[in-house]
């Protein structure tokens, strides 16, 4: 990740801050959270009772980060959403034999999932009126306000017991209305947003930060730990969106201080790979210097490789810091380097980068 206008590289080297578009999805629904608490020896449709048994040791430890795959119930799953993140991760549900009914606004994009097995349909309330547990990945809010409580939403046609939930990085106060939505339809919702970026979806190494219903965390893992290495419980409903959003502002302003770093390093006459090595063996060692280097070159497989295309959208990440700046403003607390870093991205949004990877 790159740093716009305070990070421009030398002739031919343009480091640009990435953004990517983890999922194109354009539903705009709003919901709220009915409370209908059910016992964990409660089997919701379509799961067997073994999906609510307690969390596996993970690393010779008690906790809630990653259950076991041989929980789950093969049951049809329905996804919405099939963008940069949304479809390697409904084609990672496929690879663990789960049947999947998907739909996108955009038909396209349901092609390769069809070709793969799964069933298309035209909306999200076709989706929740043949699925009972569903998994939504949209890029805002708006989006998901619509694909929940829209005229053809989920929660026109969900199934009392249903698990709804959703890894789109929104507000946590859509979060809470989705959940208070929900409930009244007799269903759960849980946010579950994710880290990693397209890599870790297509290689099933997401790591999801879950919030919701204790009970119905057991439920939710048996889905997710298919599409991650590391699902995490965080606590009530929103605050998986919180650690989503604390993590992206840390990941803005490390990928804007690495982009820096870099470019100063080579206008010093630094090679860009040695730099880089340099900073990996030493206290400088960053997520954005090691696995996501902004500059061109240095490393393979990464959007600053191939010309800025696809990982984590600009206009994405100038979202997820506006996130951070409302819920700052809220709560009180100063956040000058993240509001420094939404305002970079937001000025690479406006120089014609916001479809660029934010690196």
């Amino acid at each position: 990740m790159t740093s716009a206008n305070l990070v421009l590289c030398p002739p031919k080297i343009t480091c640009l801050l990435p953004i990517s578009l983890w999922s194109r999805e354009s539903y705009v629904p709003p919901v709220d959270r009915p409370s209908t608490p059910r016992g964990p020896g409660t089997p919701r449709l379509g799961t067997t009772a073994s999906a609510y048994q307690p969390a596996l040791m993970h690393n010779g430890r008690k906790g809630k980060e990653v259950s076991s795959r041989s929980m789950a119930s093969k049951t049809q799953v329905g996804f919405i959403g099939l963008g940069n993140m949304g479809k390697p991760m409904a084609k990672n549900l496929l690879k663990h034999g789960y049947p999947v009914i998907a739909t996108d606004v955009f038909p396209e994009s349901c092609k390769e999932l069809q070709e793969l097995g799964a069933q298309i349909v035209d909306n999200p309330a076709e989706v929740a009126d043949q699925a009972d547990r569903i998994v939504t990945m949209l890029p805002s809010s708006p989006n998901v306000i619509e694909v929940y409580t829209g005229p053809n939403g989920i929660l026109k046609k969900v199934k009392k017991g249903s698990l709804l939930i959703d890894s789109s990085t929104i507000d946590p106060a859509v979060s809470k209305e989705m959940a208070v939505a929900a409930e009244k339809m007799g269903a759960v919702f849980m946010d579950a947003p994710v880290s990693g970026g397209v890599g870790a979806a297509s290689s099933g190494k997401l790591t999801f930060m879950v919030g919701g219903v204790e009970e119905e965390f057991t439920a939710a893992q048996e889905l997710l730990t298919c599409m991650g290495a590391n699902v995490v419980y965080c606590g009530a409903v929103g605050t998986g969106q919180a650690a989503k959003i604390c993590n992206n502002m840390l990941l803005a302003i490390g990928m804007i201080g690495t982009s820096e770093t870099m470019n100063l390093g080579i206008r010093l006459g630094l090679d860009p790979k040695l730099l880089a090595k340099i900073l990996n063996m030493s206290s400088g060692r960053c997520w954005s210097s090691d696995t996501y280097n902004p500059v061109p070159g240095v490393m393979e497989g990464v959007p600053s490789g191939n010309h800025y295309q696809g990982g984590f959208g600009t206009q994405l990440m100038a979202k997820d810091l506006g996130l951070a700046q409302t819920t700052a403003t809220n709560t009180k607390t100063p956040v000058p380097l993240g509001s420094l870093a939404h305002q970079i991205y937001r000025m690479m949004c406006a120089r014609g980068y916001a479809g660029k990877d934010f690196s």
